[in-house]
């Protein structure tokens, strides 16, 4: 059977740091204030000027040298975005054709915070129906750009930044111990647009508009969906929960992350968790974390990972990988 197995990760944060205390001269607020109820300490701020794409192709290039393979035998490029550079062409080609992948194709995918888990979702279907052999996926993000910093409830969550997988087509044996993307679950409903959104766009205001959220209800949302998708994940691949190595959901904030963890059973010792300092990078917050925890030797080769989010939409699914 062919399995979207992960030979290279990438990321790539801006040089900027936004510290809690930098946000005393914005708004009513302090550092204890925000981590009491966040847990985040800082985040990453793209600098005037620097945009998705610059931060995709350097998290693009990092995972493809890490794989050690020339770009050019990559031929599907797959961007989780909600943050594109411009309304078109897609920022995925930008990104394409920066990294030198001159074949193939490339696209952006907008799910918001579940960006990430349906990108994957693509890219596994790809390379399993033999429509592509190797898939940079990849989240990038500046919500920077369209966060309301007098805004306390929405402006402390998120920060800019950008990682990357590379999967690569492999044969496996067809069992639940094979390397690879074993699961892919999204799901959304529509009747929960306006939990968490923006108050503008391209066709109905001509801005980019700026984000709104109902803390509350997206918290309820998270605690309850993201857990459902990694149990939907599991029971497809016939694995109890406690199977599960590492849980690398989305990084939202520490007490989505608790919650999840302990709703499934899981200790928190086996919840790989960036949100500290990274703060919520949408798309590319489970990259991100699956990259650091690679690195740092936490991750191993073999390991079952859960990936499970939630994002406007309200969209939410889960990725199940052996590492």
């Amino acid at each position: 059977m062919r399995r979207a197995v992960v030979i290279g990760t990438g990321m790539h944060l801006p040089q900027r740091v936004m510290a809690n205390v930098d946000f005393e001269r914005i708004i009513e607020t302090n550092h204890e204030w925000i981590v009491e109820r966040t847990g985040i300490h800082q985040r990453h701020i793209a600098a005037e000027g620097e945009v998705t794409s610059d931060l995709g192709t350097i998290a693009g290039a990092m995972a493809i040298k890490n794989a050690g393979i020339a770009p050019d035998s990559i031929d599907l490029v797959v961007l989780a975005t909600t943050t594109p550079d411009d309304t078109m062409p897609s920022t995925a080609t930008k990104i394409q054709h920066r990294l030198g992948i001159t074949g193939g194709a490339a696209f952006d995918v907008n799910a918001a915070c579940s960006g990430f888990v349906y990108a994957m979702a693509v890219a596994n279907s790809f390379i399993i129906s033999n429509m592509a052999k190797r898939v940079l996926v990849l989240g990038a993000e500046t919500y920077s750009r369209i966060l309301d910093w007098q805004d306390r409830t929405t402006s402390i969550l998120f920060g800019d930044g950008a990682a990357a997988l590379v999967l690569e087509a492999q044969e496996q044996k067809g069992t639940v111990e094979d390397r690879g993307v074993l699961f892919s679950g999204i799901h959304s409903d529509g009747q929960y647009t306006g939990l968490l959104a923006t108050n503008g766009g391209v066709s109905s205001t001509m801005t980019s508009g700026k984000m709104f959220m109902s803390g509350k209800d997206i918290f309820r949302h998270a605690v309850a969906k993201m857990p459902a998708a990694v149990e939907e994940a599991m029971a497809a691949v016939g694995k109890p929960v406690d199977a599960i190595d590492w849980l690398v959901p989305h990084q939202a904030n520490m007490r989505i992350l608790s919650s999840v963890a302990q709703k499934l059973g899981i200790s928190e010792q086996k919840v790989i968790a960036t949100v500290a300092n990274h703060a919520n990078t949408s798309a590319a917050s489970i990259p991100l974390a699956l990259h650091l925890g690679s690195q740092d030797g936490r991750i191993k080769k073999g390991q079952l990972i859960a990936c499970p989010a939630l994002g406007a939409g309200l969209t939410w699914g889960c990725t199940l990988i052996r590492w």
